[in-house]
């Protein structure tokens, strides 16, 4: 070996040290019942003592697998990555755990920006199939992955615009009715959504369609308190609180769209001098850490990341038969609405 280099041992030479056949050895270690145990433990110490390390890569695209999924995280252009909403990350952290569990490796992508959107690892070679995640206010990279659908793709969407691809969503009507069932038992009386209609957002136009019903079925009319475009969640759920408490709307509590605008609302009414949840109940959904830490504590409600990660990758892996799913919500109470 010249200037100290060493080479790699192969398969060959596990088999003339173990005493049998290349073949045997890549029959013994990849668990062919064929190989008599003896002789797979004989084969085993032999590439151990060498040093020897099967290629899984090789040995699965020889088997018609890549062994990896695809993950994109769709983002807002210029936003930094502390921007991107939390739970994204919680999705995200999930997706490759349930993957990991499957055996899968996992390659993540973070884009926002038209003209660098991509997503054909699958036609590459360089995975098995694609999750896609993120923010449906990037409109042109939600066109760009609708563009790509043909048959035989495997990619599954969460947060998706569009109700042809196959999506996993929240179960966001369940969400709807159970903020209304709490709210009111809480001894709220007039609670308002607080969120954006018709806009590609479909969760939210999903989570009011679901306290709509609750209130009608409440004997109570729906009331829409509407955000508009802003920097921020946040401030989407400032304005939109600002506004109610300029117009003294009779509104005693909030269900909003999510938990940044919910933590939005907050703050607007303790800037004028409301206090939270005495005069007024605030809840959101996804359940993000900040909620867990605001003043008041933030009720939410929210899927399980750990679930909806799971039916994300058995979605793309063409597990459990629907192509379109929910994943269930639950209930987190805090002080928010603690009257």
């Amino acid at each position: 070996m010249s200037g100290g280099s060493r080479r790699r041992p192969t398969s060959f030479d596990v088999a003339e040290r173990a005493g049998v056949s290349q073949p045997t050895v890549s029959r013994a270690l990849s668990g062919s019942p064929a190989i008599a145990e003896a002789t797979r433990r004989r084969v085993i110490e032999a590439a151990e003592a060498l040093g020897y390390f099967v290629d899984e890569r090789a040995a699965r695209l020889r088997r018609g697998s890549t062994g990896t999924l695809a993950v994109v995280v769709i983002c807002r252009e210029g936003d930094s990555a502390s921007s991107i909403n939390p739970f994204a990350y919680a999705l995200l952290g999930s997706v490759c755990v349930a993957a990991s569990e499957r055996g899968f490796e996992t390659l993540v992508s973070f884009q926002a920006r038209e003209g660098d959107f991509f997503g054909h690892y699958q036609e590459q070679g360089r995975a098995d199939g694609l999750v896609v995640i993120g923010t449906t206010t990037n409109q042109a990279a939600w066109e760009y992955f609708r563009s790509l659908e043909s048959e035989g793709r495997k990619v599954a969407y969460w947060g998706s615009p569009f109700e042809e691809l196959e999506w996993v969503r929240s179960d966001n009507r369940a969400a709807g009715r159970l903020a209304v069932e709490h709210l009111l038992a809480a001894g709220y009386r007039r609670p308002c959504f607080l969120g954006a209609l018709n806009t590609p957002q479909v969760q939210f136009t999903e989570r009011y369609e679901g306290y709509a019903e609750a209130m009608r079925a409440a004997g109570r009319e729906p009331c829409l308190a509407p955000t508009v475009n802003a920097a921020t969640r946040e401030e989407e759920g400032r304005r939109a609180a600002r506004r109610l408490i300029e117009r003294g709307e009779n509104v005693d509590a909030i269900f909003a769209a999510c938990d940044a605008m919910a933590l939005g609302a907050i703050e607007a009414f303790a800037a004028a001098d409301i206090a939270v949840p005495g005069a007024v109940g605030v809840m959101g959904f996804d359940d993000l850490v900040a909620g867990r830490f605001s003043r008041p504590p933030l009720t939410t409600i929210a899927p399980d990341p750990a679930e909806a990660g799971a039916a994300l990758v058995e979605a793309v892996l063409g597990e459990g038969g629907e192509a379109r799913r929910r994943v269930p919500v639950s209930l987190i109470v805090r002080g928010s609405t603690a009257r």
